[in-house]
């Protein structure tokens, strides 16, 4: 596999693979982001996959990131952060709580 389609795989995998979220109430969060990102990835394979594309690989790919960067996976908590936060001896509650600021 060349590079620039190894790359490409990378980012199809950064877009589709972000962490679940630790409670419910952050599943649809969760479910917004991934189906925008979702998107931006069909749109790519699609240009990449054309038989007369518009733009090559590494031109989809930069802009595939750039649309991953504008749709982050933020705005929940996720697994990891509720379980790293109980590993400092909050409580559940406390893990799972949104910092000041950051809406669902």
């Amino acid at each position: 596999m060349d590079a620039n389609t190894r790359d490409l795989l990378a980012a199809v995998l950064e877009a589709l693979d972000i962490p679940h979220p630790a409670t419910t109430g952050g599943a649809e969060v969760y479910d917004r982001i991934r189906g925008e990102r979702a998107t931006h990835v069909v749109v790519a394979l699609r240009s990449v996959l054309d038989e007369k594309p518009l733009m090559g690989i590494e031109w989809t790919t930069a802009y595939l990131r750039e649309q991953l960067a504008a749709h982050p996976a933020a705005g929940y908590v996720t697994v990891g952060q509720a379980h790293a936060a109980l590993a400092k001896g909050k409580t559940w509650s406390q893990a799972v709580a949104l910092p000041d600021g950051e809406g669902q």
